[in-house]
């Protein structure tokens, strides 16, 4: 069978990315993306390997886009502002796209060599962020995990409705990267 005219592998991964993020990354079948896409779920196999293939494209495209909105979101920036950019960019990413920032969670293979590199390049950007604190070489790499668990879990709680009283959630943000940064400062003091 030959693949539809018009229907190519970028117009696929832009509507699974909009059908994830207006449905949830679970709403996503080949079933529901072949109803968007106004075709049957076979001819689906002309671009993807099936429902894997698709997360792991996915999974890829939200690693580098990510990747992509906080290499923005830093350019001119050191110390403090970077890792506020960073912060209110991730916060931002998974506002735009909830759906997307999910399939980053799952990928049906975390070594797949592109995934990786991706992975391994946003790592890169984040821990020479943190370059102007005081940390070793370990605690640069916790710091990442505890900047990304900060974000994650802010991101979460943002998108379950989970700040319902009436302050500024970017407000809250800053806030919470500050008192982040600040202990990062005074790490090795007692």
């Amino acid at each position: 069978m030959s693949p539809r005219q018009g229907l190519d592998r970028g117009a696929l991964l832009s509507a699974a990315t909009q059908l994830a993020d207006s449905d949830g990354f679970q709403a996503l079948t080949l079933a529901a993306l072949a109803q968007r896409l106004d075709v049957r779920s076979p001819s689906l196999y002309n671009h993807i390997s099936g429902l894997p293939g698709l997360r792991q494209e996915m999974a890829l495209m939200s690693v580098q886009q990510l990747s992509r909105a906080l290499t923005a979101a830093i350019a001119d920036r050191t110390g403090d502002d970077a890792i506020q950019a960073i912060a209110a960019a991730y916060i931002g990413f998974v506002r735009e796209h909830p759906g997307l920032y999910e399939a980053s969670f799952h990928a049906p293979d975390r070594e797949e060599p592109q995934l990786a590199a991706a992975s391994t390049a946003t790592l890169e950007l984040l821990l020479h962020s943190l370059q102007p604190y005081p940390l070793t070489e370990a605690e640069a790499l916790h710091a990442v995990r505890g900047l990304r668990s900060l974000c994650h879990g802010f991101a979460s709680i943002e998108a379950q409705g989970g700040f319902g009283m009436d302050f500024d959630p970017d407000e809250s943000l800053r806030l919470t990267v500050s008192a982040f940064l600040h202990g990062l400062r005074h790490l090795h003091q007692d």
